[in-house]
């Protein structure tokens, strides 16, 4: 049956192998030209005339063609022309790394983008957030499921470490939009030192068999003799390389693409078993059998920065790059005489603040998305001369999230009782996260309120963590700072969204869970029937003013240090009535768990259903913010329990920049107040009478 196969498969090769030889032919003919034959003329100035150089440069050597940009001679875009920008991103790292391409982008860019993503469900959840929270004008998003091709190159045998993915970009004829002429195809590992839109404009250099535009590969992979018995897929010279590609889809599509690279694809498997470089393989070894379709582009359209490169013959001084491609598995600790400079580069736009990059393109009409509609129609509605106006802007602001920073892995349980930690931080919290972890095997969700220099810096100290390493179950979501103040509530709804749990633990970074927590309050979940009734359950806190604490092992040895006043009451001394309703007195005794009612400021941590309602976010900074939330929790008829054998401890630490402003400021307070009030009426009109209780409390106070 094998030998069967084998003589089809060889059969199918022949007939396209003679398909391929007439299309070769047809288009030799309508140029008027002979076809070039595979071999013999790579690299000398015949090939060479028919890169981007242009045929008017025959005379100038080929390492000068190749080497030095033209300024006078670059093709250039037109004004306001849509440029079409393909990448494959799967997975939370890629979704990372795509974002520092997108910037290099957006920072040099004049005109309008349109990104295509092929993406797997991760991907496709991180950068959808992305982009609908960045907001930036004249730039359209389009994302296409890779489960949908992932049966067009799953039957070739891969040794690459992209995996299936690192195929995908075979698939794109069928994959992006019938009407779409041409795009510009990018791995997520490239940085650009140029505006794309030169680089979108060689595609008016093409000749019209030409289908592909590439850049030569740079290092000796092709050539074989890396290491002894080196086999690689057949190329032409040298190679190309598939980190950036200027695919002129409409062609490709007319010449039967998909059946070609299929066919090439299935003849060298029958002797080289698997692809190692992934699609770059199969793309070699189709031009190898039909260069004329080639259209070989400078080298610093894709400076390689791989190992054993020959990429410091592409530029002779920092103009001449155009784009760099960090193509080792090492990245930015590859090998190069230059590579600081490279490095530098990078890491500017890696820090860059994405915020910076909203610029509008004056000329070019753009229609703005019903997102950034609605923000501007807001906006304007808004009194520049009310002294709270910077409080109630930032309300309505719209900030940049990137969820999953990290690798994140969640099994759900079958019992149907998961419940995930939920809070928010900044930088100066940073070095809580260990000991919760310690502390609280569950899932987590934290939302980072960080600029785009601190969340790399998080990223470092998460890498070089062995406790955060070793735990996937916690989701990081970054919240990009902007503005005056700290929307805190803005923040810790995005924590709370994206739970994958039934239940939530709303807690603050500062607090330390007991050991066993998560473990009790999934049995507590089940014995107080919280899946068919609306239930808060309380977790008593408590507070050390000791850095350094022997962190007690159970309630007793609580009662104990609390005795000893090792530890206390939370806030007991300076806003009592935050936990007040609580009842300590009763905790101390209590073997059950007890309802406790409502007062006013009580700002309890509770579990809830994940389909609690979420923090007002009128509140920013310091002051009402936990107590608002608590109180819609009552309007909407929770009970409060509290349990029993539960308790946290929050660990000490200097006072918040927030906190400060509040104590030093009168327009602040005044803010707050009237906040506060305008909560009041608000919950009255959505909750009607019930909700009077609110205002009648707070005016006794």
């Amino acid at each position: 049956a094998r030998l069967l196969e084998r003589d089809v498969l060889a059969s199918r090769v022949r007939e396209v192998e003679e398909e391929n030889r007439q299309i070769r032919l047809q288009l030799s003919q309508s140029q008027g030209l002979a076809a070039q034959p595979a071999e013999g003329n790579y690299g000398n100035q015949q090939w060479v005339a028919s890169a981007d150089t242009g045929p008017e440069d025959v005379e100038n050597t080929a390492e000068e063609r190749a080497n030095h940009s033209e300024c006078s001679r670059s093709p250039t875009a037109e004004k306001c022309e849509l440029i079409h920008v393909a990448c494959v991103c799967a997975g939370h790292n890629a979704s990372r790394d795509v974002v520092t391409l997108v910037k290099s982008i957006l920072f040099h860019r004049r005109n309008p983008l349109h990104f295509h993503f092929i993406t797997d469900t991760v991907a496709n959840q991180i950068l959808s957030t992305l982009f609908q929270s960045w907001m930036v004008p004249s730039v359209q998003v389009s994302f296409y499921d890779a489960d949908e091709l992932k049966s067009e190159v799953s039957w070739i045998p891969n040794k690459h470490y992209s995996g299936i993915y690192g195929l995908m970009k075979l698939t794109l004829t069928k994959a992006l939009p019938s009407n779409l002429s041409k795009v510009i195809v990018l791995d997520t590992d490239i940085t650009f030192a140029t505006d794309i839109a030169e680089l979108w404009a060689i595609f008016r250099k093409f000749t019209e068999k030409q289908v592909i535009g590439l850049v030569e590969n740079q290092s000796d992979w092709y050539l074989g003799n890396l290491w002894k018995n080196h086999k690689p897929w057949p190329a032409l010279g040298r190679g190309f390389n598939t980190g950036v590609i200027l695919l002129y889809i409409e062609r490709l599509r007319r010449i039967g693409w998909e059946q070609m690279w299929r066919l090439t694809a299935e003849r060298e498997l029958m002797s080289m078993l698997s692809t190692s470089l992934a699609d770059q393989d199969i793309f070699n070894a189709f031009i190898k059998q039909n260069p004329v379709l080639v259209h070989q582009l400078p080298c610093f359209w894709n400076v390689q920065l791989s190992d054993h490169t020959r990429s410091e013959q592409c530029y002779t001084e920092v103009s001449d790059l155009k784009v760099i491609h960090w193509n080792s598995p090492k990245k930015l600790r590859v090998k190069n005489k230059h590579v600081e400079f490279f490095r530098n580069l990078y890491l500017t736009f890696l820090e860059y603040d994405g915020n910076l990059l909203r610029r509008e393109l004056f000329g070019c009409p753009s229609q703005a998305s019903s997102e950034s509609t609605a923000l501007q129609q807001a906006l304007e509605e808004l009194d520049e001369d009310d002294q709270c106006y910077d409080f109630r802007r930032e309300r309505i602001m719209v900030h940049r999230v990137h969820l999953y920073f990290l690798q994140y892995e969640y099994t759900p349980t079958d019992d149907g009782t998961d419940i995930t930690l939920v809070a928010q931080l900044s930088m100066d919290r940073l070095q809580m996260l260990e000991a919760i972890c310690k502390h609280w095997e569950g899932p987590i969700s934290l939302a980072l309120y960080m600029s785009d220099a601190e969340a790399q810096q998080f990223l470092r100290y998460a890498q070089a963590s062995e406790v955060l390493k070793n735990r996937k179950n916690v989701g990081y979501h970054i919240v990009y700072k902007e503005g005056q103040f700290y929307p805190v509530n803005l923040v810790r709804n995005v924590a709370l969204r994206n739970v994958n749990t039934p239940y939530v633990f709303l807690t603050d970074v500062d607090f330390l869970p007991m050991y066993g927590l998560y473990d009790y309050l999934r049995k507590s979940i089940v014995q107080l029937d919280m899946a068919n009734t609306k239930k808060a359950l309380v977790v008593p806190a408590f507070e050390t003013l000791r850095y350094r604490l022997s962190f007690p092992k159970s309630k007793a040895e609580l009662l104990s240090m609390l005795d000893m006043g090792t530890l206390y009451t939370f806030r007991y001394h300076v806003w009592t009535k935050g936990h007040a309703p609580t009842n300590y007195a009763k905790w101390r005794t209590a073997t059950t768990p007890y309802k406790v009612e409502w007062e006013a400021d009580f700002e309890p941590y509770v579990v809830v259903r994940r389909d609690c309602p979420e923090y007002d976010q009128r509140f920013v900074g310091f002051g009402w913010n936990k107590v608002s939330h608590i109180m819609e929790l009552d309007a909407q008829e929770y009970d409060l329990i509290v349990l029993p054998n539960a308790f946290m401890i929050h660990m000490p630490h200097a006072p918040s920049f927030d906190i400060s402003k509040f104590r030093s400021s009168p327009s602040y307070r005044y803010c707050l107040t009237t906040l506060k009030d305008e909560f009041h009426q608000d919950l009255s009109r959505k909750y009607g009478s019930a909700a009077l209780k609110y205002l009648t409390a707070q005016r006794n106070i």
